[in-house]
């Protein structure tokens, strides 16, 4: 079965209709399938209970594009961002949700520009200090937002040539008091501006690492910068380490040495004895596509960042001080030439000083059939006892189908690939599904036509807990052990 991805260069990105001209011939793409097996469909499935946690209010008539969810154990509560730029606050039990911030109000001069499935409040972080009075992050947290808002001077650009659709600002909140129940400080301090070439790959998530004061990476704010868009790196940046597009960065946010002065650059940081003018010392990896979500092994403290793929593979690959992830020289595990994959040439994985993934899945898999599209999604590895069924896994996912997979943690594939891929299902009273099944069924219940995708997300909450959000019926459904959700019915 020839499927519509496999023919489209930005099919795997979900880029913008506008941008489906620059498909590849056909010729050049219907014979790539790197992994001709299919993923497991039926054998080591994992079913796992859950329950519908708390439900995030429609925007109008659309649902709210549920898009990053983070604990803050200071003030013991979840925080849940959607796309058009209000972050809630949920409470540890799930019955109290309330607005907190509005990023996209008026007074805040800010304009958030949601109008593109890709584009948005991309993430947010709170600061490890956030409830510690006195302390230097205080109060504080940090959003990563597409704006329509171009007149300030970026910090970042594509190409001198480049068309400047839309900015990406790095906003630091300062809140008065963290335990309040919504935002009540001043408007944000600006800490970075890219101009942003395109419409699509425009930003990532952002993260503190969970450690304790005193080591390294403490109050270090790590971002996913994506490389700029199109399809196929058309301006080359994810290699070139001048730029930020198409890496991993790593700030103190709290920092003045940067060359804007509004931010610090951690002198552990891997190039900064690099000539400033040949790599930007912000760098922590490069050579990444779309780094839309990335966490660390509580057990290993090892990172691991799902990238999107081009249009062939989806991949999750280990971040480390100085990594090269390959990107666009390389899709995953594959040479990328002339704006296609080459399977064979030169053969996979033989290019010295790259990191290679560590799990991959094919774009023509079976399981994607349903929205015949492919975008990976995760990555968290669950450390947990609660859930007996989902300890020492890595959990990941596909965001258009809501499939949800593992792998053993402490068993990765050696040479990446799909064969040690396996699903997790959700059970709906009994009865095991994937994600999209239970979201059509939600819609139908909601009086609302069946999503024709689920656009999924996870979020980590309070001793690991996983949560599933999607952009389709604005429910966050958390997974439960084996009993507890119908305990809960």
């Amino acid at each position: 079965m020839i499927h519509t991805r496999a023919t489209i260069l930005f099919a795997g990105s979900i880029c913008a209709a506008a941008l489906l001209a620059a498909a590849a011939p056909a010729s050049a793409q219907l014979s790539i399938d790197p992994y001709p097996t299919p993923i497991e469909a039926k054998a080591d499935v994992i079913n796992v209970d859950f329950v519908e946690f708390a439900v995030i209010p429609d925007a109008g008539n659309e649902a709210p594009r549920l898009m990053h969810l983070s604990d803050e154990p200071g003030t013991k509560r979840i925080f849940v961002s959607t796309m058009r730029g209000v972050l809630y606050s949920v409470s540890y039990d799930g019955k109290t949700v309330t607005p907190y911030l509005d990023i996209n109000a008026a007074n805040w001069t800010i304009g958030v520009q949601f109008e593109n499935p890709e584009r948005g409040l991309q993430s947010f972080a709170f600061h490890p200090e956030f409830s510690q009075k006195g302390a230097r992050g205080f109060g504080k947290f940090y959003t990563y937002v597409d704006t329509t808002n171009t007149t300030g001077t970026p910090d970042f650009t594509a190409s001198a040539t480049a068309k400047r659709t839309h900015d990406t600002v790095l906003l630091e909140w300062t809140a008065k008091d963290p335990a309040a129940a919504a935002y009540d400080g001043d408007a944000p301090r600006e800490i970075f501006r890219a101009a942003q070439p395109f419409g699509n790959h425009n930003g990532g998530e952002i993260a503190f690492r969970p450690v304790k004061k005193g080591q390294e990476d403490y109050g270090l704010l790590y971002v996913g910068f994506a490389d700029g868009g199109s399809g196929g790196d058309p301006f080359k940046l994810g290699q070139n380490m001048s730029s930020a597009f198409g890496k991993i960065l790593r700030i103190d946010p709290l920092g003045k040495d940067s060359a804007n002065g509004k931010y610090g650059i951690p002198a552990s940081n891997p190039f900064v004895k690099k000539p400033a003018a040949d790599t930007l010392k912000e760098i922590y990896a490069s050579g990444v596509r779309n780094p839309q979500r990335f966490s660390w092994d509580a057990k290993t403290g090892r990172m691991y960042l799902a990238d999107i793929g081009q249009n062939v593979v989806e991949e999750i690959s280990p971040v480390t001080a100085g990594a090269n992830l390959g990107w666009n020289k390389w899709e995953a595990s594959f040479a990328f030439t002339n704006q296609q994959v080459e399977l064979t040439n030169p053969k996979p994985r033989s290019e010295a000083g790259m990191t290679w993934p560590v799990v991959e899945y094919d774009h023509r898999d079976p399981l994607l059939e349903p929205t015949k599209k492919a975008a990976i999604t995760g990555v968290y590895v669950y450390r947990a006892n609660a859930i007996k069924q989902l300890a020492n896994l890595l959990i990941f996912g596909d965001n258009p189908n809501g499939e949800i997979f593992y792998v053993h943690a402490d068993k990765l594939p050696a040479a990446g690939g799909q064969a040690a891929v396996r699903r997790i299902l959700l059970n709906d009273k009994g009865t095991p599904k994937p994600l999209l099944q239970i979201i059509r069924e939600k819609n139908t219940a909601q009086g609302k036509p069946p999503a024709e995708r689920a656009d999924l997300r996870f979020g980590q909450g309070p001793q690991g807990q996983i949560f599933v959000m999607n952009k389709r019926d604005g429910v966050i459904r958390l997974l439960v052990p084996n009993g507890q959700a119908t305990a809960s019915r």
